[in-house]
């Protein structure tokens, strides 16, 4: 399968939206062009050999575990309670992702955010939120990658989501471009929340888990608001290498 995306994504380099809108009528799969792609637009093949998140993952921060709360959350507990993630990033989801996120794919928010609403539980939750992005972030890439995929998942209850009291004040520079160690440091405080949230179950929603820490703050300041639940919904989790 790899071999089939690969020359794919080679041959076709990233859809424009009028080619997708063909491909979505003709019901093809996104990755390798097949017939009978599913309403995700994605093929049973290819949504079937996608690296999803095991289910051995640690409930609270979805690494590597053996399904209990592993020992770095033990040690130091994060302020969010749950992480539900769809997959692991890696290939074709990092592919995919990038494409989202840089290179003008914005009709994969539907994709992405139809297999995240498949992983979790709308009703579980009494408010979304997706990441906010700072102002100035936000007019250099032109959408919130969270709000589209926070959208899709809130279609039939969108009461649910509010994408402008979390408020990123802070403009840091970007988490991906920091060393791990220096992201904590570099959120800190980035965050503002202007509605009571006293006894909410809050979900976040955001594309890629990393470190957690951009994630991590967010939840503190929900935490701060009076939320008495927060939990993590992402996409995608990277893991750290062996």
């Amino acid at each position: 399968m790899k071999i089939t995306i690969n020359n794919w994504l080679k041959n076709n380099q990233w859809l424009n939206f009028s080619t997708f809108t063909s491909l979505l009528f003709k019901q093809n799969c996104l990755l390798c062009a097949a017939s009978q792609a599913n309403n995700d637009g994605l093929c049973e093949a290819c949504l079937k050999d996608l690296p999803y998140s095991p289910t051995t993952s640690c409930p609270q921060c979805g690494l590597s575990s053996n399904g209990l709360v592993c020992g770095s959350c033990l040690n130091s507990t994060p302020d969010f309670d749950a992480t539900h993630a769809v997959f692991i990033y890696a290939f074709p989801i990092d592919a995919m992702m990038q494409g989202y996120k840089y290179g003008n794919m914005l009709h994969l928010s539907q994709t992405f955010g139809q297999l995240l609403a498949q992983k979790t539980n709308l009703v579980s939750v009494d408010l979304i939120i997706p990441m906010p992005m700072h102002p100035a972030r936000l007019n250099e890439r032109g959408f919130n990658q969270a709000l589209e995929i926070a959208k899709v998942i809130t279609k039939t209850h969108k009461e649910k989501l509010d994408f402008v009291s979390a408020i990123r004040h802070k403009l840091t520079p970007p988490q991906a471009s920091l060393p791990f160690k220096e992201r904590v440091k570099n959120i800190k405080g980035a965050f503002q929340m202007n509605t009571d949230l006293a006894g909410k179950r809050v979900a976040i929603i955001d594309d890629v888990m990393t470190t957690g820490a951009s994630l991590n703050e967010l939840a503190k300041t929900l935490k701060k608001a009076g939320a008495s639940h927060v939990e993590c919904w992402v996409i995608a989790r990277t893991l750290p290498p062996n």
